[in-house]
């Protein structure tokens, strides 16, 4: 199995608990990786910090990168990172990506991933939706991203937030090509 090449973008968006999440399956996932980098905005830290209690983020084995190293890897496409997640992704990031204002490494990467017509996800965690960002959903579902909102399932009967944030990342990675063991509908059960 090739291991994958993964960009994790952390915006200021509120929803920190599923950036987290993400990097603890990530963790878990550690034998299908060959490399996770890590940018996240200005806001990202003091929202995971606000919402969260801790910066639990620097801890990840990881390698972080500032928001303006356009030397990162992940800036070219020569580099070859084959997927980018951007969780939560804030509706300012998303129109930025959309209309292809590449300001900070987080807009560039993802402007790389579409180029090079590879895996963009963004985990959009606002409600409700006004029809400039529906429009914008709809110009980078045209050009290839993957738009999957953080909407939580119910039917894995989650039993606090953690588990409730993992039907989200787990469908996510599911969507970015891991192979993982999570809850799967009707698996299982007697007919």
């Amino acid at each position: 199995m090739k291991k994958k090449r993964v960009v994790v973008g952390i915006t200021g968006a509120s929803g920190s608990i599923y950036a987290k999440v993400l990097l603890d399956r990530l963790v878990e996932l550690n034998a299908q990786l060959d490399s996770v980098g890590v940018v996240m905005s200005d806001n990202a830290g003091d929202v995971w910090k606000h919402e969260l209690g801790n910066t639990s983020y620097e801890k990840y084995p990881f390698k972080h990168y500032d928001k303006n190293d356009f030397f990162a890897p992940f800036a070219s496409g020569s580099a070859r990172y084959e997927t980018m997640i951007v969780v939560p992704c804030s509706m300012g990031t998303m129109a930025r990506i959309a209309h292809g204002v590449s300001n900070d490494l987080m807009t560039r990467a993802a402007d790389v991933i579409l180029k090079e017509r590879r895996r963009l996800i963004l985990v959009s965690r606002d409600t409700p939706l006004s029809l400039i960002h529906l429009e914008n959903m709809r110009l980078l579902t045209q050009a290839g991203a993957i738009i999957a909102p953080a909407s939580p399932s119910f039917y894995s009967n989650p039993t606090d937030f953690e588990s409730l944030a993992k039907t989200v990342v787990d469908r996510v990675l599911d969507l970015a090509g891991f192979e993982l063991d999570t809850y799967r509908w009707s698996e299982g059960e007697k007919n």
